[in-house]
């Protein structure tokens, strides 16, 4: 079965750090972009970060400097690091892929909640 589940999430004060993981069936992983979304209380889902297959990656201005994703292509696994966070990182963050040829591929979401 075609899936992305996370894990990761969790309670931080701010400051702190998290690294998220989203496990791939290998069809929906290999040789395609992956992406960290996330949907705060009230906002719009927001695009935090991707990273193509061979590597590049691209942040949203709101998490450069602070997060960093990656991928294990071995493991059809990628990760989002999170360090400095802060309370308006708060959200639930999902996992996504796009489907060939068209739709998407989403987890089930794992909250991110940082006090300050």
């Amino acid at each position: 079965q075609d899936q992305l589940v996370e894990s990761g999430g969790g309670l931080v004060q701010a400051g702190g750090s998290l690294r998220l993981s989203c496990a791939a069936s290998s069809n929906i992983f290999i040789n395609k972009q992956m992406d960290w979304y996330r949907r705060a209380p009230g906002k719009q889902r927001e695009l935090v970060a991707s990273i193509s297959s061979g590597g590049r990656t691209n942040y949203a201005d709101s998490v450069k400097g602070r997060f960093t994703i990656s991928r294990d292509n071995a493991k059809n696994t990628v990760y989002l690091q999170m360090s400095s966070l802060r309370p308006e990182d708060t959200a639930v963050y999902y996992c996504h892929a796009d489907k060939i040829p068209w739709g998407h591929y989403w987890g089930q979401g794992t909250q991110v909640t940082v006090s300050s």
